[in-house]
């Protein structure tokens, strides 16, 4: 059997009815031929969207089979007893060029109930962002479903909804339930659970090409809202370099930023989960075992559970969103 190695997987690309060419001019990716593109998704165990190694011995094998054939070595024991060989996490690039739909995720018990789904907790990191670019995240306000609905069938949804202007490197943790929308002129990546659930809330009225509108799931989402006001929505973090700091924690998923412009050594020990690195800026060289490999902005990478120590080498400097399952 081969040894498992540092993977990466071929991005699956998504033609939107909101996509733009961000992913191609920012992120270097060949989106031929497709007109524009909306959504990569770099790592995925989605039925009808599953990744395919891009790189080494291992080239051509889908993730679930790689997952069936190396089970604990691949993503952790814990991991493998509980999910099988389903792949929790599932990590995306985003690239708005309009609005996208005001929408919501159901948290795992509805999701389970309606879909025999996952829920869908996810976290951003804005890549690049256009002067004045805003997104959508919570209610600005405290609301009940009553309340909601006065707004919503007044046409006044937006006087409710929470808008946050947004920069390079800003994070933003959106747990299932929480309304959202990604604004135009925004560039990000995505870790999330592995669920393609979502309820539509508001299109803004908008047609494809074809001149249909998208189907909208006004009653859904009611039992999916959190209608709760919250004080802060943006994650404020450490911004120094040289050093793993920690952006997000839920149970679903952990991501750390690791800034470094030196050579510096992650061990993971003690974990028992795969890692996962998001480069979204510079580049850098990942050595284990007398190997190595590259990484870029824009890259993702799979790293197995059975390897528990890399060295990093910032060539010059490199921003990497470091995620495992806690």
């Amino acid at each position: 059997m081969v040894s498992l190695y540092p993977l990466k997987f071929r991005p699956i690309l998504k033609e939107k009815i909101w996509g733009g060419h961000k992913i191609q001019s920012e992120l270097n990716k060949d989106i031929s031929p497709l007109d524009n593109c909306g959504e990569t998704w770099e790592i995925s165990g989605v039925q009808g969207n599953i990744s395919v190694v891009s790189n080494g011995p291992l080239t051509g094998t889908r993730l679930p089979d790689l997952i069936e054939r190396y089970q604990g070595k691949l993503v952790g024991d814990k991991v493998f007893q509980k999910e099988g060989n389903e792949f929790p996490l599932l990590v995306k690039f985003i690239d708005a060029n309009q609005d996208l739909s005001i929408q919501v995720h159901p948290d795992d018990e509805l999701a389970q109930k309606r879909h025999q789904s996952l829920g869908k907790t996810e976290m951003w990191y804005i890549f690049q962002a256009d002067p004045g670019s805003r997104l959508i995240v919570g209610f600005n306000q405290p609301l009940d479903k009553k309340q909601y609905l006065e707004y919503f069938n007044s046409g006044r949804l937006m006087e409710v909804l929470n808008q946050e202007p947004v920069d390079t490197d800003d994070v933003f943790f959106v747990p299932a339930g929480r309304v959202h929308t990604i604004g135009k002129g925004i560039l990000l990546a995505e870790i999330q659970q592995t669920s393609d659930v979502t309820y539509r809330i508001y299109d803004f009225d908008r047609v494809d090409k074809n001149g249909n509108s998208r189907e909208l799931h006004t009653e859904q989402a009611l039992d999916a809202l959190d209608f709760r006001h919250y004080p802060e929505y943006k994650t404020p973090y450490d911004q120094s370099p040289n050093q793993a700091v920690s952006i997000v924690e839920c149970p679903y998923f952990i991501v750390n930023r690791l800034y470094f412009n030196q050579e510096t050594t992650r061990t993971y020990h003690h974990l028992d989960s795969f890692v996962i690195y998001v480069c979204v800026d510079g580049k850098l060289k990942l050595q284990w075992d007398g190997q190595h490999i590259t990484m870029t902005k824009g890259e993702a990478v799979l790293i197995p559970a059975n390897i528990k120590s890399l060295k990093l080498f910032p060539a010059p400097a490199y921003k990497v969103l470091e995620s495992y399952i806690p």
